[in-house]
């Protein structure tokens, strides 16, 4: 707890020493214009009270060598260092949790089950919207309750002893998201908007098998079976969450924000999302351009020679980091931004495509690569670049510089992710 308040404090100073270099505004928000025939630009139609994003903490705009910084002992040659500048954004400071994760998969779940019990309201546009007040109120060991939301209930055959059971692959989570990118390329101004709306259906239970599946003649199962679910995992980071799950996560997100703010009278917040690789890796640095790793130095122990993340020590002593798989999201030191575990734990999924020779054609302003695959693409269309290692990866892959690559459908136990939010420091609330 102290680290975070530290960290909290540094972030607050950085902030006000970046207020204080800008050249003063001198701007109007909140005041009414006059009406004297001169230039006074137009009011703000909506009170935005934007609020520091919790558990976030702000990476300030810069320059800095992207690539390896040590030699490439792979020889792929698959990142070329160059300089390239990145804007400031705030960042998880922690990888999205258990707890954290739980709260979205009981958010849609409720959702489903409010439905189903009939706690709708019409809002003021006629469309009907879920009743939280009476949603909050559902008892799930009722039997009443049971019986109105057996369509989301485990059918009889896949009963264990006969326990009636929420069936995870009905929670499913409606995601709507306008393709940016697509509508660029277009010119034509009369294709209507839905033409660039991409609506899918998204499960949002981690896969907990992959526990099992990820390591053949392993005896895991424990971790299957009470990873996402037991309390004594709640702060660990979450994990079977594939890319597509990781983005309707920052959607929920931002839809959670946002809709309590327009309850409040209150303009819209930027969205959360997946940080592209070049930010990523911005971060993971720490303001340190051309360190290797997130601490600084060139090594994996420091001077007492205590290992400095979680991975997979010399030829495989994986308890001697104090954990033999995951350990908590906040283990371990932050790097200079107050980010915890940019290395090792668990690695983390980017929005950005693996693309061999990407370094090669991006911008070197916010570089970054995307293509929203779809599920007849080809596999080698569905790769996203993964960053950071794990805890069963060797030292290596621990590097700010490294890449690596999983497919967006798939689900691992060692791979999760942290959110990203576009929101200028200057506009948060301090004090």
């Amino acid at each position: 707890m102290t680290n975070r308040i530290l960290n909290l404090l540094a972030a607050i100073a950085t902030i006000s020493a970046l207020s204080n270099c800008n050249a003063p505004g001198g701007g109007k928000t909140g005041k009414s214009l006059p009406n004297d025939g001169q230039l006074h630009g137009v009011a703000s139609s909506t009170n935005w009270s934007p609020t520091r994003p919790v558990g976030m903490v702000y990476v300030k705009p810069g320059t800095f060598h992207m690539g390896p910084s040590d030699e490439d002992i792979n020889y792929s040659y698959t990142a070329r260092n160059k300089a390239v500048s990145i804007s400031g954004f705030w960042m998880d400071a922690t990888e999205i949790t258990n707890n954290e994760y739980r709260q979205f998969t009981n958010w849609v779940r409720d959702s489903i089950a409010a439905k189903l019990m009939g706690y709708v309201k019409s809002g003021p546009d006629g469309n009907e919207y879920i009743d939280w007040t009476k949603a909050k109120t559902i008892k799930w060991g009722d039997k009443s309750t049971i019986e109105k939301i057996d369509a989301i209930i485990v059918t009889p055959d896949n009963r264990i002893f006969g326990k009636k059971e929420i069936d995870a692959s009905k929670i499913i989570f409606q995601s709507e998201v306008f393709d940016y990118k697509e509508a660029s390329q277009n010119r034509d101004v009369t294709i209507p908007r839905s033409a660039f709306i991409v609506k899918s259906k998204i499960p949002v239970y981690p896969d907990s098998l992959c526990w099992i599946r990820d390591f053949a003649y392993a005896y895991n199962e424990p971790m299957a079976k009470s990873y996402f679910n037991h309390p004594a995992y709640g702060n660990y980071p979450v994990v079977g969450v594939n890319w597509k799950q990781a983005n309707a996560f920052c959607q929920w997100r931002t839809q959670y924000l946002n809709s309590y703010k327009e309850s409040k009278k209150k303009g819209a917040d930027p969205d959360f999302r997946l940080p592209s690789e070049a930010q990523w890796e911005y971060a993971a640095r720490g303001d340190r351009s051309q360190s290797p790793y997130p601490w600084g130095g060139p090594y994996l122990r420091n001077r007492k020679g205590c290992l400095l993340a979680n991975f997979k020590p010399g030829r495989g002593n994986y308890a001697e980091d104090g954990g033999l798989y995951t350990v908590r999201a906040d283990a371990y030191w932050p790097n200079a931004y107050g980010l915890y575990n940019m290395a090792g734990n668990v690695a983390e999924w980017t929005s950005s495509l693996y693309y061999e020779g990407s370094y090669s054609f991006q911008h070197d302003m916010n570089p970054d690569i995307r293509w929203n695959a779809k599920d007849s693409d080809p596999p080698r269309m569905k790769r996203k670049v993964v960053r950071g290692g794990s805890w069963k990866d060797v030292g290596f892959f621990l590097q700010t510089g490294a890449r690596s690559y999983e497919y967006q459908d798939t689900s691992k136990s060692y791979i999760g992710f942290r959110c990203v939010q576009d929101l200028p420091p200057s506009a948060v609330k301090r004090g």
